[in-house]
């Protein structure tokens, strides 16, 4: 990988002040988005990536042609029923963006295509549909388009019997909407201009102008969010509001859109519940009176506060209640234990009460898509390290299964018996055991010399669960081992594991995953000269803080889209998610909070030292984690770093945090990534 010269970026010292502590920041000035001198750098950084990664332009080709060539391109989604309807999308070769299709009572009736995702998107670089919500008598369909990456959709409406789309734009929103049964009035969230939180609930009348629209709800505190969305049984419409530690919700029946929302139970610090509605009660999954992993209550419908709420499944220090679904005869529980996902399914008359049969312990199940209400049949999904995903219909009543699709891998390569998969756990420095879900190709020889990629996230209680995926076949056939570190931060093994890899717990998340590097060396599955770490996002900032800790552990690390500059972007509450984020990495206002994430901070920490190989990626227009973040500490990494090792910096100059919209232009950065790593193992071929 040799090329021109690495750019470098002018320095322009920032002091930067708190609690009397001051720190220079050189390169703070790159936050001006459209300043001329920010979007020369970047484009000489990419021209430097394009320089250095010449020779392995052909080989990324390959790859995509490779990986694109596994998936199915006339796809389609296992149909769902609702309201008279049967609901789909499905793909058309050579498209990017899927069509979203019903068919009326049987799926023998004539398709209508009420959205052509590849016609709405000609003219854009990137294109977004959100959510589709169709009216109660089934003739229209509220939807959002985003074509920045910056998560800001215009919500329309279009009449589905005449494929009118009416001309009334609303600007800023989440992108879905919420129908009351009048058919005539659609809720729908808005954001915050310059903070994108999301922030008002408003409320359009159809045939009256979006100015006239009427504010329903304000959520005012800046470190809370909203949304609104309709219970199952479609009683009632639901106004929930939440931070990373508290919720509340507000309801109003649905026959009663012009009504007032009453507050379900008043938020208390802490306190975190979720509702669902059956029958005369409403059932709510809930940490109530200190119950970490969560439990269920019920309340009737009259008097909905938290006071007369009565235990209905009590709380278990072993088993993590993640979600409950509500039918007519059954209820289901999503449980999980020891870090297994659990469907349970209940009689609500308590005859019956079983679980689902899981064998494996690199698997992932959960319940689908059921938005039916009066069915026995449950839709769930189950996929493993080395099991392709299957859409399962499970009969509650007859305990009979039908598979209803199993996701195909195409080009005739693949067998899962090629693969083996197992957990193993690696032991932290305080004495906790931490899982590592690993697959790898039988015949590839585990020893000093075999590549190990090992990725990890480790935030907001986000669990990675261990999954299947037809793209990093292209890293396994090429002798690579793929390794999920289930570090704390995330949920994996309860509740209690994110609360010790949050605030100023938050190191374990990175200790954790450095002693499952050395667990992997030791155990002479790799060595340092072919151990690579992947994150993204939150999990970039994993990646910044490892390699400042530990560069020596890595051949090459891949940050993409990383959160790197923690404690000058906590500090700034008018960059979208900071205020929302104070539960989860701790409030920098606060002197201690301050302290701590400054002394993890990967910018911060940035000191002259070697460094591992690295590919850092980023979105110009991302709002979750912005360019600039990434931008500065690429430049401080190139300044300070001792070792002539590679660190290359590409930027999407079209997109935002999720990347590229296209379901196969995303390929091509998969490839990148993929190149990256293969190029320093030296199987570029």
């Amino acid at each position: 990988m040799e090329g021109k010269k690495a750019p470098v970026a002018r320095k322009i010292p920032k002091e930067l002040i708190k609690h009397n502590d001051v720190r220079i920041d050189d390169y703070y000035w790159m936050n001006q988005k459209d300043d001329q001198e920010v979007l020369s750098y970047l484009n000489a950084e990419n021209a430097y990536y394009d320089s250095l990664t010449a020779h392995t332009k052909e080989f990324q080709e390959s790859l995509f042609l490779e990986m694109k060539g596994r998936i199915k391109e006339d796809d389609s989604s296992v149909p769902y029923k609702l309201n008279g309807y049967w609901y789909s999308t499905r793909y058309e070769i050579g498209g990017e963006y899927p069509l979203y299709s019903r068919y009326k009572d049987t799926l023998e009736a004539p398709e209508e295509v009420m959205f052509n995702g590849n016609k709405m998107a000609k003219g854009h670089d990137y294109f977004s549909l959100g959510g589709i919500a169709i009216s109660p008598n089934n003739k229209l369909a509220a939807f959002g388009v985003d074509t920045v990456s910056r998560r800001q959709y215009v919500l329309q409406i279009k009449n589905l019997e005449t494929g009118t789309v009416y001309e009334d734009k609303i600007e800023n929103t989440t992108g879905g909407g919420v129908w009351a049964n009048d058919n005539e009035t659609l809720f729908y969230t808005r954001k915050d201009p310059v903070t994108l939180r999301s922030d008002k609930i408003y409320k359009h009348k159809l045939g009256t102008p979006t100015s006239e629209d009427i504010l329903v709800y304000h959520e005012e505190d800046e470190t809370f969010s909203t949304f609104i969305y309709r219970t199952k049984s479609k009683k009632y419409l639901v106004i929930g509001s939440f931070s990373t530690l508290t919720s509340e919700f507000r309801i109003l029946p649905t026959a009663n859109p012009d009504g007032e929302f009453k507050i379900f139970s008043p938020r208390v610090r802490g306190l975190e519940y979720t509702i669902f509605h059956y029958e005369d009660s409403f059932y709510i999954l809930t940490n109530k009176d200190k119950a970490e992993n969560f439990k269920i209550m019920k309340v009737k419908e009259g008097n909905t506060c938290s006071e007369n709420w009565q235990e209905f499944i009590p709380h278990r220090e072993n088993v993590l209640l993640e979600d409950i679904d509500i039918f007519k005869e059954y209820y289901v529980l999503s449980e999980r234990e020891n870090g297994l996902n659990k469907i349970r399914i209940i009689r609500w008359d308590g005859t019956e009460d079983y679980y689902l049969p899981f064998q494996s312990e690199t698997y992932t199940a959960y319940v689908g898509s059921n938005p039916d209400f009066d069915t026995d049949i449950l839709r769930y999904s189950y996929n493993s390290l080395s099991t392709p995903s299957s859409v399962i219909d499970f009969n509650m009543r007859t305990r009979d299964k039908e598979i209803k699709k199993e996701q195909q891998v195409l080009g005739g390569q693949f067998n899962k018996e090629n693969y083996t998969e197992r957990r193993v756990w690696a032991t932290a420095q305080d004495g906790v055991k931490v899982p590592i879900s690993i697959i790898h190709r039988k015949d590839t020889m585990l020893n000093e010399n075999t590549p190990v990629l090992q990725y990890a996230y480790g935030s907001y209680g986000s669990t990675i669960d261990p999954y299947f995926s037809t793209v990093r076949l292209s890293l396994l056939d090429r002798g690579f081992v793929y390794a999920i570190a289930h570090v704390r931060g995330g949920e994996y093994l309860g509740r209690k594991w994110y609360e010790t890899g949050k605030l100023l717990y938050k190191k374990n998340t990175f200790t954790d995953f450095i002693d499952c590097s050395k667990f992997l060396i030791e155990e002479k599955m790799t060595s340092s000269d072919h151990l690579y770490a992947m994150g993204g996002s939150a999990g970039g900032l994993l990646i910044g803080a490892v390699i400042n800790m530990r560069p020596d552990l890595y051949n090459g690390v891949i940050a993409a889209v990383p959160f790197v500059d923690v404690v000058t972007t906590m500090l700034d509450d008018s960059i979208p998610l900071t205020t929302g984020e104070y539960d989860e990495w701790g409030n920098p206002n606060e002197k201690e909070s301050y302290e701590y994430m400054k002394s993890y901070s990967p910018y911060d920490n940035v000191k002259e030292q070697d460094y591992p190989n690295m590919l850092v990626t980023t979105g110009l227009h991302d709002s979750q984690v912005q360019y600039f973040e990434p931008a500065k500490w690429v430049v401080k990494i190139r300044e300070l770093k001792k070792n002539n090792s590679v660190l290359l910096f590409n930027i999407n100059m079209e997109a935002g945090h999720g990347g590229a919209s296209g379901r196969f232009e995303s390929l091509r950065e998969v490839a990148k990534e993929y190149a990256f790593l293969l190029d320093l193992e030296g199987k570029i071929a």
